[in-house]
């Protein structure tokens, strides 16, 4: 691993963000819409501070590992992976660049998405906020992981969106934003064990009721843990194309 070159790589990603004006509202614009249209919605309605911290979750989720998907497998078909894999850098180096890359992105998305949601629009939080933001990042960083993993298993841009109803629509319905995952049926609830999204929307939750935070800090280590198992994954499927 080298310093320079995961953070030269860092650069370049940002900078590729920085220039695509749709990406960069999609990441961090779109998920401040999103919540403020589920608000607007239940205005003077308990139901946002329902499902707002679920959404807080599984928002960064969404589109981080939609946009990661999308732009790694625009880096594999275009041949821009094979050549960077041709330099003298390792694979890890490239992992924890993008890493780095999304993972600052993540950060300011969820920056706002939570000064949003407390700030302006007063969902009701016992305890503190910087450990929700810190929630809300690590589960970025969750879905960028993922993004990097399926995009090893797609040949077009449009076969990459097509793993979300694979990889994050399950999750969506068993994370315990519809019914507790201790109502689901005993099959389901098994599922939903095993599932990162679910650790992550509990976390929010358990700092939307009770400022005690032993059980966030436990679900916190297991979204970070799938996360980290996602780049081993992301790693494993790294390999140049010709000799």
């Amino acid at each position: 691993m080298n310093a320079r070159i995961t953070l030269a790589i860092s650069g370049r990603v940002l900078t590729q963000i920085r220039r695509d004006h749709r990406t960069l509202a999609m990441l961090l614009v779109l998920p401040c819409l999103l919540i403020t249209l589920l608000w607007w919605m239940f205005e003077d309605t308990p139901v946002f501070d329902e499902v707002g911290p679920a959404l807080l979750a599984m928002f960064p989720f969404i589109v981080m590992f939609l946009v990661t998907s999308v732009t790694t497998l625009r880096e594999r078909s275009s041949g821009t992976l094979e050549r960077l894999l041709a330099m003298p850098m390792g694979k890890l180096d490239f992992l924890l660049g993008y890493g780095v890359a999304f993972g600052v992105v993540a950060a300011a998305q969820s920056v706002l998405a939570v000064a949003l949601s407390v700030g302006l629009l007063d969902l009701d939080v016992q305890g503190p906020v910087w450990l929700l933001t810190v929630v809300s990042v690590v589960d970025a960083v969750l879905g960028t992981a993922l993004g990097l993993f399926v995009s090893a298993f797609a040949q077009t841009e449009f076969q990459a969106v097509q793993f979300m109803p694979a990889v994050v629509i399950p999750q969506i319905l068993l994370c315990g934003l519809f019914i507790p995952r201790d109502q689901l049926p005993d099959v389901l609830e098994w599922v939903s064990d095993v599932l990162p999204l679910s650790y992550a929307v509990d976390a929010m939750q358990t700092l939307t009721l009770t400022a005690e935070t032993a059980d966030v800090w436990q679900d916190l280590v297991v979204v970070a843990a799938f996360a980290l198992g996602g780049l081993v994954l992301g790693a494993a499927t790294l390999r140049r194309r010709t000799p």
